[in-house]
């Protein structure tokens, strides 16, 4: 006895197809942000004009950790600025003084060095790949309001892909 392979109703082949694309969406979004976590790399975005045009505002960084002495001048790092609010700040190596175990760094957007040397206390990695404007995506997937919309999101995928299910069954039932 022979089986034909019945047609699926336009409707559940619309749901599942939606489902299936939103899945993709997320991971699409998600992947890039998290993966590379898994080999070591941090993820910063830029919100700050002082490294353009090599890194633009709003741009995804990814950091990783090499050992301080081996960073030589024109590499950009990132590190944690003097500062009480310890932000992030990724600017170009000026110099390393390994035996004074700091950099001085400057923003290629900046006239002058910046003030204060580097301690390697304050090191944080070299900067391994820029990625202009998705550091806004990032910011806004990985916040509260992102990842309730990513949930959200998953929670239509799976229930496209139930009333796709149940009206394939509908449909089967019928006949």
């Amino acid at each position: 006895m022979k089986r034909t392979k019945k047609k699926k109703s336009p409707v559940a082949a619309v749901c599942s197809v939606l489902g299936t694309l939103l899945l993709i969406i997320i991971v699409a979004t998600y992947l890039p942000i998290t993966i590379p976590r898994a080999f070591g790399y941090e993820i910063y975005t830029v919100i700050s004009g002082s490294m353009e045009p090599a890194v633009p505002t709003g741009s995804l960084v990814y950091i990783k950790y090499v050992e301080p002495d081996t960073i030589v001048k024109d590499d950009v790092i990132a590190f944690y600025s003097n500062n009480a609010d310890g932000s992030i700040i990724t600017h170009r190596v000026v110099s390393n003084s390994p035996a004074m175990g700091q950099f001085i760094t400057k923003g290629d957007a900046n006239e002058e060095k910046d003030m204060n040397p580097i301690p390697y206390n304050n090191y944080i990695g070299k900067v391994k790949l820029s990625v202009p404007v998705v550091g806004g995506i990032a910011q806004a997937a990985t916040g509260t309001a992102g990842k309730i919309a990513a949930a959200s999101i998953i929670g239509l995928a799976v229930i496209l892909e139930i009333v796709a299910a149940m009206l394939d069954r509908r449909d089967d039932e019928d006949e």
